[in-house]
């Protein structure tokens, strides 16, 4: 059969907030996602015993193949559906490990959409969404990989009424690993505890309508914030190097940190300028991973 390729896009927390915590011990979000044009490379030759090959500049990071969610989501599928073919996968790994842009779950993400691609599945079938949220709470919305509003643990995604514009962008990483359990757990919060009142819940956050302008949707994104920053500052604190250094760069218009971090991004209003502040972070800080690009 002939070799299948897909890119695992990294995804974004443009907003992120927390509305409490389960009585099972997972938390309750809300978030508004995008997807970046960076992204890893993954390709599937199916029909061969199932494997694992893992390259590329960020491979060293990925850690033992076993806990590779490749590996997890081709293996869960495989469960799921008897007969299921298989075979050899090979990841170019460019994006950082855990870093809060959902990495492992955009591979997983991209493992499960050459494995229905190969066994003519279709994507919004139910036992391929029942794996996806069995391998990780962000491989559901790395599925699709399209901007929607993501809640619960991850599991309910609604798509934007509008498409989301283009928004250039640079994205940082550090390079130091944060552990989103931590995080999470720096929050504080007890089991069934809830962060926000019933009618808060209910209310969802207004976006701009159809024929918005950029300014719009960067005066919407700056009546939100991401309630896991200050959690993962205390746990990092070079999380807040990077937001002072991207709040700093000549025409910056927001900054903030994504997912449970180390990750942060910054909007630009063109790609112009996000690449000439990249620039200028890389000559800074060469042991920081950083990508000017855009999200959607």
């Amino acid at each position: 059969m002939t070799t299948l390729s897909e890119l695992a896009r990294a995804k974004v927390n443009l907003t992120l907030r927390v509305v409490g915590r389960r009585a099972d011990g997972y938390h309750d979000l809300e978030s508004l996602v995008a997807f970046a044009d960076c992204a890893d490379h993954l390709a599937f030759k199916p029909g061969e015993p199932l494997d694992l090959v893992v390259r590329g500049p960020e491979a060293e990071g990925c850690g033992a193949l076993a806990d590779n969610l490749v590996l997890r989501a081709a293996k869960l599928f495989a469960d799921e559906i008897g007969g299921l073919v298989t075979g050899r996968f090979t990841l170019d790994k460019y994006l950082p490990v855990a870093a809060g842009i959902g990495g492992g779950s955009a591979d997983a993400a991209a493992a499960l959409r050459c494995l229905a691609r190969a066994n003519a599945i279709a994507l919004d079938d139910a036992r391929l969404r029942a794996v996806a949220r069995a391998v990780g709470a962000d491989v559901p919305v790395c599925l699709p990989s399209a901007a929607c509003i993501m809640s619960g643990v991850g599991d309910n995604l609604v798509p934007l009424p509008l498409p989301l514009p283009r928004l250039p962008c640079v994205l940082v990483n550090p390079r130091v690993q944060v552990s989103t359990p931590e995080v999470f757990a720096a929050l504080g919060l007890k089991r069934a505890e809830l962060l926000v009142g019933a009618a808060d819940i209910v209310v969802a956050p207004a976006w701009p309508k159809d024929g918005a302008a950029f300014a719009d949707w960067l005066a919407a994104l700056g009546r939100h914030g991401n309630d896991l920053e200050a959690p993962a500052l205390k746990i990092a604190s070079v999380v807040g190097e990077v937001l002072e250094a991207l709040r700093a760069a000549d025409g910056v218009r927001l900054a903030r940190m994504s997912g449970s971090g180390a990750t942060c991004f910054a909007l630009f209003d063109d790609d112009a300028t996000a690449a000439a502040a990249a620039a200028g972070l890389r000559h800074a800080r060469p042991q920081w991973w950083v990508h000017a690009g855009a999200l959607n």
